[in-house]
């Protein structure tokens, strides 16, 4: 899998262009994806981490879940894949589900996030969202990973989210309130922080990485200023003693995203000065200006793509 991307990193970053980056992958659809990555749905398994009584977090292929159970019913953050349900299904019923899910808040639109629309929708799950992601699951996108490409089909009207928000909205479940926020275009376009009230929780979604530099969709609206201004506004809503869900990697702590903001506002801020010179990606690349965070975060080719091209844009408009 490491041989795979590093090829195809080779691949796609020999071409420099000062504002689009390399050019785009020729898409893949998600079967071909799933191969690339080495997922294996039939052989995965759902594990599951207890934050409060009433609130754990399961994870599995795809994005991190929050699930919140209680006598109201079941709330969870994100769904993964359809292939993943069942195993889903199970996990939340061995948490004090009942087997079905009433409420289920996709943070963003991404595939290894919301696919699992595909299956909840039809079964009658209330599907929430920001108002921008319900639009584009009504369209096809290509997300650009650099490494690849994957282009995600609109979904059926079944999967599109039932209800949507534009800057701020909460629930009154299983005996909390769970505030659902959104502080403008950061990871995508349409991101949603979702904070639990009574346990002190937030699920941040891919606006926060716990398992590597943070991938920033600059194809379709995402920027690096704003996952910085994303994470910072959540911060100043939140406390020390809140427990942060990132989308991918373990479960951490409020310290942790303070330290996420400042490393990312340190790599913003040199980007932008070499940009601000005439720098190009190539350019970038060779400063090596990740390089003091690399060991931790590592391969940091994708980020620095990404994150380029956001700024650029910004900067020439």
């Amino acid at each position: 899998m490491k041989k795979l991307i590093l090829m195809l990193v080779l691949a796609f970053s020999s071409q420099a262009y000062s504002h689009s980056g390399p050019e785009v992958p020729e898409p893949m659809n998600l079967d071909s994806l799933v191969k690339a990555f080495g997922w294996d749905f039939e052989k995965m398994e759902i594990t599951t981490e207890k934050v409060a009584d009433d609130l754990y977090v399961l994870f599995g292929v795809g994005g991190n879940i929050a699930v919140n159970v209680g006598d109201d019913g079941v709330f969870i953050v994100d769904d993964q894949f359809p292939q993943m349900m069942p195993k889903i299904l199970k996990a939340i019923s061995d948490i004090g589900g009942d087997g079905d899910v009433d409420f289920a808040v996709t943070t963003h639109w991404h595939f290894d996030h919301a696919e699992g629309n595909l299956a909840l929708g039809p079964d009658g799950t209330w599907l929430v969202a920001h108002e921008n992601s319900r639009e584009m699951m009504k369209g096809d996108h290509i997300i650009n990973l650099v490494v690849a490409a994957y282009e995600q089909k609109a979904y059926p009207e079944s999967a599109w989210p039932d209800i949507t928000y534009d800057d701020d909205m909460q629930f009154h479940v299983n005996g909390q309130s769970i505030d659902l926020w959104h502080f403008g275009p950061a990871h995508t376009t349409g991101d949603t922080a979702v904070y639990f009230q009574g346990t002190n929780a937030v699920h941040l979604g891919d606006v926060f990485n716990n398992s590597g530099y943070p991938f920033i969709d600059a194809g379709n609206g995402g920027t690096l200023e704003g996952v910085i201004k994303f994470c910072s506004e959540t911060l100043k809503r939140i406390n020390e003693d809140t427990v942060v869900i990132p989308g991918h990697g373990p479960i951490t702590d409020y310290q942790a995203l303070v330290d996420y903001v400042d490393m990312l506002s340190v790599i913003r801020d040199r980007m932008l000065a070499m940009i601000d010179d005439g720098a190009t990606l190539e350019d970038v690349y060779a400063a090596g200006v990740t390089a003091d965070y690399d060991e931790k975060m590592g391969n940091s080719i994708g980020f620095v793509n990404r994150a380029y091209m956001s700024l650029t844009h910004r900067r020439t408009r």
